[in-house]
């Protein structure tokens, strides 16, 4: 417990502008960085490049290079911390894709099964499009989405972070990911 507290203290400290908290905070939040890592590399497809510990320190990176941000808590910490993972898995997928031979998009459709599980960047791309759409549509749906897929996040973590019931992000998580599969698959979202 006294690792958290010191957690929340660096991230305070870091909101005010303390340059040196950030570095003091990485071996105290590294182990649960890499766990949440790990999730999304197993969520990608066998043989990747990308590893655990490249995943954590891009986004940490990302992290350190974001600008102020004014911290509320360590899951806020751990939320924006999926967030950056998720940008970078994506870039990476990005990058992939265009050096890849042949170009030209093909169709893709996506069960449930594989919204729980893109192994071909074609589908991590084409679910980022998807979800970004739906951030439009609801924003809350789309931060459930990215929670619960990217940072690995649980009902009841993800309604803890977006101070929210659990029902709530029960239903919106169900609503989200059948919008996100209709989008994907093509089909024209209600």
């Amino acid at each position: 417990m006294a690792t958290s507290h010191r957690v929340t203290e660096l991230l305070t400290a870091m909101s005010d502008g303390a340059q040196d908290a950030f570095d003091e905070l990485l071996p105290l939040v590294y182990h649960e960085l890499r766990a949440v890592a790990h999730g999304q590399l197993r969520k990608q497809r066998p043989g990747h490049t990308l590893n655990t510990t490249a995943l954590v320190h891009e986004a940490y990176f990302k992290l350190a290079g974001g600008g102020a941000v004014a911290w509320q808590n360590r899951k806020h910490f751990f939320a924006i911390a999926a967030r950056a993972m998720r940008q970078v898995l994506i870039n990476y997928a990005k990058q992939r894709k265009a050096q890849k031979r042949g170009g030209g998009a093909k169709a893709i459709t996506l069960h449930e099964e594989q919204l729980m599980l893109p192994t071909d960047p074609d589908v991590l791309l084409a679910l980022e499009e998807a979800l970004l759409q739906l951030e439009q549509l609801s924003a809350r749906q789309s931060k459930i989405v990215e929670l619960r897929f990217f940072g690995g996040l649980t009902i009841e973590e993800t309604a803890e972070v977006l101070e929210v019931s659990t029902m709530t992000v029960k239903r919106d998580w169900r609503l989200a990911r059948a919008w996100l599969s209709t989008a994907i698959s093509g089909s024209p979202p209600a």
